[in-house]
Parts: structure tokens; C-alpha cells; sequence
């Protein structure tokens, strides 16, 4: 089992190290493949997409993603793979390529979105457009989240189509539109409206994460479940009046007792399979004093407990638990001497995998117990969905690559806190699983994240993404 040490300091040598690793290691495994690989030239080759995907301006609003859609295009083409474009909107276009295989088996999807957040260029310290390498780094928007997936997806239909890879499945690429916050032009429309083109028994996607400490890679997270979004607005309604004259119906008083009261209500805790693998999991490889919180999660008894352990030191895991409830707007009034006739704010919930909506409105309803205060839901625009089975070949197949590319790490069934197209393709039965690139445990918990400034990813958790997605798409998808 993989021992943990204390988190030293980032030493400047770490990217250039795990680059090496990752090239030198899975070279002398491959001996024994039946479809050799040259990671070497791979890299290379890999980092030219990456780059020039990287520089193309897909920033959402406006999107502009069928410029990236037609980039794949044009590759994919060039080696003679099955390709076509998909389009609500003629400047929003999402790519579906598939490698067929002899239908024994149903397919595999890869899937990977093309649109960014945008960026404030003043805040960055390279142009985000620009694909700076620089200390082992790649810098660009996207390079996180998501064009490091969607380059990996453009080179494992690459590879299998050069290597002749016989497949017992289809696999298909999805290269979406969207995905940051406008689902109806990507996987929206593809569910409802091209299901057919991209249907499939398992999914690999974004979510997941693989976690280095002091050069070495401890663990890999991989997205079985998400929470989904529900947010609501609360609209406090009073008697208007001047600022010198209190009243007892105060709008704003009103809606500070509200979020007041749901600030002190804790939803009810629920685990589910992958939360609870993931903390026993997560014990295993911890010090005594962590393993025991961890695993002691499990425990209704000493539930409480921990849980206002993690409230005040390790709110991610907080929320792991529970449907979460967050005021992150308010608003009321326009002059300091009127009193308004309505103050709202806006809750950012987000539902574990199967919270009811009604049921969990009419929870609020009761804990504000106010009738002037209206909870006005936004609607949900990601279903919630079923968490994706941790006995699947496809999951045991994960747990296998992360073995053989990391000796020494585990794999971590994981829930996300936050959302994403997995959503949708999981209402309609796929199996889905997010994984992600190496990164060191100070980048995560430091800057230069997805939609951070100077977002980055390490020169060499390129490859070892790449190298992921095709060892564990050859072991479900090749003929034996």
C-alpha cells in the first residue's frame, strides 16, 4: 500500500522528472503489448495539437467552437477516420468521429468539450492564447479544462487507427460544444437530437484527477457520480416605507432571518457507493489519525463529529455528504433611507445524485418558515443521474492502468461537487467515468487551476493522460 509522507515544497525539477518517468516507464512495458507504442514520438506529436488547439479562441460566450471542431476535423480526415459535424448553431459545431469495430460489444465514447471560460488578460502573466511553455509548464485557457482531453481523444483514435487495432467495440469521440454553461448547443442537442451517433455502454470524460506528492503519484480519483445543480432564488416581500419608520414586515430583515436560519440547518447526511469507497479508500492510504476520521465517516456514531471536523477544515469533503445550500447573491433596495418592497438572494444547491427537487424546496420552505419569502427554483439544467458502477469491466479496467502506471498509487472512486456533460449521458444508461491529468497536490491547492489565471498542466501529464485513456480503451474495446 502506498505509504504518505509529509507535502514538501514544489522543487523546480518536479515536471521535468515526471516527464521522464512517464516517457521511460510504459516504454519497457510495452514489450509485452500486442500494439507497441513510441510514447516518445507520441509526445511530440501530441504537444503540436495541444498547441495549436490551445490557441484557438473557443471562450464561452461566444463559443466560436466550430473553428476547433473543423481543426479535429481536418486531422481525423487526414488518416482516414469516419468524422461529421454537428451543429445547433453554424459557429458552435460539435465533431463525432468513430473507429468501428465488429459489434460484438457495444461502444465506448470519448468525450471532451471544446469551449473555454473566458479570461482577464490583464491578470495573466503569458498571453492565455498563446500555449507558453515555460518551467515545465504549458500555460493557456483550456489547458486544464478541457483541451488536455481533447487532445488525448484526438490521439487514441490516432493511434488505434495506425496501430489497425482490432475492436470488439466502436469507439467514438465526441468533441462538444457548450460544455461552460450552454449545454443546449452541445450535449444538449447531441442527446435529444443525435443520440444515435453517440450512444454507447461506457463513457470516459473529464472529473477525474491524479495526484502527485513529492514526485510521486499517491492516487487517482475518478468521477463515478456528480452532484447536480438546483439553484433557487428566495424573494423577501414587505410594505414599502421610509428608512425612519421601522416595520415589522422589512423585506431585508426578512431575508437575513432566512438565510440566517439556512446557514444553520444542516441537510440531512447521505452516503452513497462511490462516497463510501471513497473515504474507506481514502483511509487506506493516510495516517493513522486521518484514516481514522476517514473510515470513522462511515460510522453514524461518530458522524457528527466529523463532519463539523470537515465543515471547518476540509469543506470538500463537507460536501460530499449532503446536499449542499450557499447565499452567493443578494440584492435589495436603492436608497439608504427607503425601505424596498423585496430583497432576494440566490442559492447556489447543489443536489447530490438522487435528491428529489420538490421535496428538497418544500425542506427549505419548512426551515424558513416565512410565507412573505418565496423560493423561486431556476430550473435544473443538468439532471441528476445515477452513480456509475464501481464493478464494470470499465471501472476495473481504470483500476488496471493506474497500477500499471502507478505502482504505487490507488485508485479513489470519487463524487464531484461540481457538474458536467457527464450528466446527461448518464440519464440515458452509459456507464460514465471522469479521469484527469497528474498534478502536484501545491498546483491544486494553489493557482493556475481550471478557470484560474494562468491556468497550466505539466509538460509531461500530457503523455501520461494520453497513455491513461489508451491502455484502458485497448483492455475494454480490443478484440482478444
Amino acid at each position: 500500500m502506498a505509504s504518505i509522507r509529509q507535502l514538501r515544497g514544489y522543487h523546480p525539477r518536479t515536471a521535468a522528472i515526471l516527464c521522464v518517468v512517464l516517457l521511460v516507464v510504459p516504454i519497457a512495458a510495452n514489450a509485452q503489448d500486442r500494439y507497441p507504442v513510441d510514447w516518445q514520438s507520441v509526445a511530440a506529436e501530441s504537444m503540436e495539437y495541444f498547441s495549436d488547439l490551445l490557441r484557438t479562441d473557443t471562450s464561452n460566450p461566444p463559443g466560436n467552437e466550430t473553428e476547433a471542431a473543423t481543426y479535429l476535423h481536418r486531422v481525423l480526415q487526414q488518416e482516414g477516420i469516419e468524422a461529421e459535424l454537428f451543429a445547433l448553431d453554424p459557429t458552435r459545431a460539435n465533431l463525432v468521429a468513430r473507429l468501428r469495430g465488429n459489434g460484438s460489444k457495444q461502444p465506448i465514447l470519448i468525450m471532451a468539450h471544446t469551449d473555454v471560460v473566458g479570461v482577464q488578460r490583464e491578470n495573466w502573466s503569458v498571453d492565455p492564447f498563446g500555449a507558453v511553455a515555460r518551467d515545465g509548464y504549458i500555460y493557456g485557457r483550456g489547458s486544464l479544462d478541457d483541451k488536455d482531453n481533447v487532445t488525448a481523444a484526438l490521439m487514441l483514435m490516432l493511434l488505434l487507427r495506425r496501430a489497425e487495432v482490432e475492436l470488439d467495440r466502436d469507439v467514438i469521440f465526441l468533441a462538444e460544444a457548450g460544455e461552460e454553461g450552454t449545454t443546449r448547443f452541445g450535449i444538449d442537442y447531441m442527446v435529444e437530437q443525435h443520440w444515435d451517433r453517440i450512444a454507447a455502454e461506457f463513457c470516459l470524460a473529464e472529473g477525474g484527477e491524479t495526484v502527485m506528492r513529492d514526485g510521486e503519484v499517491q492516487y487517482v480519483k475518478i468521477a463515478t457520480t456528480e452532484k447536480f445543480p438546483m439553484r433557487v432564488r428566495l424573494v423577501a416581500r414587505g410594505t414599502a416605507g421610509h428608512g425612519s419608520i421601522p416595520r415589522l414586515d422589512n423585506a431585508v430583515a426578512a431575508l437575513s432571518r432566512a438565510v440566517a436560519r439556512l446557514a444553520a440547518w444542516q441537510s440531512p447526511l447521505r452516503l452513497n457507493e462511490t462516497t463510501e469507497a471513497y473515504f474507506y479508500r481514502l483511509g487506506e492510504i493516510s495516517s493513522p489519525e486521518e484514516a481514522a476520521r476517514y473510515q470513522g465517516v462511515l460510522d453514524p456514531e461518530q458522524q457528527p463529529r466529523i463532519e463539523r471536523y470537515f465543515a471547518e477544515n476540509e469543506p470538500q469533503h463537507y460536501s460530499l455528504l449532503r446536499t449542499s445550500v450557499v447565499p452567493t447573491m443578494i440584492s435589495g433596495g436603492f436608497r439608504r433611507n427607503v425601505i424596498p418592497t423585496e430583497a432576494e438572494v440566490t442559492l447556489d444547491i447543489r443536489g447530490l445524485p438522487d435528491e428529489n427537487p420538490e421535496a428538497f424546496y418544500r425542506d427549505l420552505a419548512g426551515v424558513i418558515n416565512d410565507p412573505n419569502i418565496e423560493i423561486i427554483p431556476e430550473g435544473v439544467y443538468r439532471p441528476a443521474s445515477p452513480p456509475s458502477s464501481l464493478e464494470s469491466e470499465m471501472f476495473q479496467a481504470l483500476e488496471g492502468v493506474t497500477e500499471r502506471l502507478f505502482p504505487n498509487a490507488v485508485t479513489l472512486p470519487s463524487m464531484l461537487t461540481g457538474a458536467t456533460d457527464m450528466a446527461q449521458v448518464r440519464t440515458q444508461g452509459t456507464q460514465c467515468y471522469g479521469f484527469g491529468p497528474v498534478r502536484t497536490e501545491q498546483d491544486i491547492v494553489g493557482g493556475g487551476g481550471a478557470h484560474g489565471d494562468d491556468e497550466r498542466i505539466m509538460e509531461g501529464s500530457l503523455l501520461s493522460l494520453i497513455q491513461f485513456l489508451w491502455y484502458a480503451v485497448v483492455e475494454v474495446a480490443a478484440s482478444e
